[in-house]
């Protein structure tokens, strides 16, 4: 029985591990990603998605403040319907809300929008060629709080500087041995 649950308890202790491994692999890619973008000036971009870092609760409970979302990016003369996630430039901003009506004015085609946790829909209409992408329904909770941070000098240069001293610190520092557990057997 004591046997048992020591080989489920060390499954655990590994799933977890692995678990944990993924996850900050996940994250030092996506802060690559973000940081190559950063200096060479062009938009993240992971698996052929654009990532974007969600920066209010216009579009709670589905997207979190400080979650980041991937986007399709809009293909030329594509068009979205009611109900379709958005992304779109207002005055070099990114806005991310749903459609609530499509309309064609003048032979153009533009879009009325509304964050999901707004009161009112927009004040603006958004012309097509305003689209920069449509959500791909993905969504990493509190993870745009981190890019957000690395994309700011300051904030890179700690982002590189933490894993370096982790990295430092546990080569230096050795575990203490440790012994075996005594097993009595009758």
């Amino acid at each position: 029985m004591k046997g048992e649950s020591f080989i489920l308890l060390s499954l655990a202790k590994w799933t977890l591990r692995l678990i944990g491994n993924l996850l900050f692999l996940l994250i030092c890619v996506l802060l690559f990603i973000m940081l190559f973008a950063r200096f060479t000036g062009n938009e993240p971009n992971l698996f052929g998605y654009q990532v974007k870092t969600v920066l209010s609760g216009s579009m709670e409970p589905l997207f979190k403040t400080g979650s980041v979302i991937a986007i399709n990016r809009t293909e030329e003369n594509q068009t979205y319907q009611k109900g379709d996630i958005i992304t779109y430039k207002l005055d070099e901003i990114l806005i991310t809300h749903r459609i609530v009506e499509t309309s064609l004015k003048d032979g153009a085609i533009t879009y009325k929008t509304k964050g999901d946790n707004n009161d009112a829909v927009d004040r603006w209409e958004v012309p097509a060629h305003h689209v920069v992408g449509e959500y791909a329904g993905v969504t990493i909770p509190y993870l745009g709080y981190v890019l957000h941070t690395a994309q700011t000098k300051a904030g890179a240069a700690l982002l590189m500087i933490i894993p370096g001293i982790i990295l430092l610190f546990s080569a230096f520092v050795q575990p203490g041995e440790r012994k075996p557990k005594e097993v009595y057997t009758q």
